[in-house]
């Protein structure tokens, strides 16, 4: 059992922004769905009523819980979830997968997806590859990780 769950919080969206991660990630799956009540509710969680509350579910073998909530907390780089690729390939594809539609490239690496949560996308040996002369100076350069490059 994992010991610590990410929960994330969405604004109003929580089941389209898991659905759009079970595209993009090949073994994720939802795990279980809470739903708000109908009554008894406090103001700010009235337009919710009888709406998804949160959703478990799961990514690479990483559970998470996405709350459907309200506008009150965004999403911002002091947090983000590193996927540690194989090979250029796989870099290639989870860099397309969670910026197009609305995502952004940022540096080094890092990119947000349209939702505006962060990720770091590095392949699985990039503490070795930065110790390869120049290495560290070509990796300010980029958005999204070249390994030729890096290790040339």
């Amino acid at each position: 059992m994992q010991k610590i769950t990410p929960n994330l919080w969405f604004k109003g969206n929580a089941e389209e922004a898991v659905d759009f991660y079970l595209t993009v990630f090949k073994d994720a799956k939802i795990i279980t769905k809470s739903y708000y009540p109908t009554e008894g509710l406090l103001d700010f969680q009235e337009p919710f009523a009888g709406q998804v509350l949160a959703i478990y579910f799961e990514l690479l073998g990483q559970e998470f819980v996405a709350i459907n909530a309200g506008n009150e907390f965004t999403f911002n780089e002091a947090v983000s979830f590193n996927i540690a690729c194989k090979d250029q390939a796989e870099i290639d594809y989870y860099w397309d997968a969670l910026t197009r539609n609305g995502g952004e490239e940022s540096v080094c690496g890092w990119c947000k997806d349209k939702y505006g949560l962060s990720w770091q996308i590095n392949p699985e040996n990039i503490e070795d590859i930065m110790l390869t002369p120049g290495a560290w100076e070509k990796l300010l350069q980029m958005k999204k990780i070249d390994i030729a490059t890096l290790e040339a």
